[in-house]
């Protein structure tokens, strides 16, 4: 799936994709909401995303993560959409975060 191009064709103008940590780590904030995998060019993602949430920036992990638990217990009230998901459901779970109405909603 080109989760560019569905946010795009969602709404979404402004996109920026990191394939490693490094470059997500690069990116100047603020922006107005992260789509982060709990692995990033092979290296875990938690302290990324603690980050995101220390500055109040919404984001959803999408990840085929196999220890969801881990997840749920050190990001309570953070989606997560697990691999393989649909379209619909990573842009519901992305406007959930920003406080906007789900496809449903539309």
């Amino acid at each position: 799936m080109d989760v560019e191009q569905l946010c795009r064709d969602s709404g979404a103008v402004d996109i920026i994709v990191a394939g490693n940590l490094q470059d997500a780590e690069s990116v100047s904030l603020p922006y107005d909401a992260a789509i982060i995998d709990v692995m990033l060019g092979g290296e875990p993602t938690l302290d990324f995303a603690r980050g995101l949430q220390a500055n109040g920036i919404p984001f959803v992990f999408a990840s085929g993560y196999d220890r969801q638990d881990e997840i749920f217990a050190s990001f309570p009230g953070i989606t997560l959409v697990s691999k393989p998901y649909s379209g619909i459901d990573l842009v519901d779970a992305i406007a959930s975060s920003l406080g906007l109405p789900g496809s449903a909603s539309r």
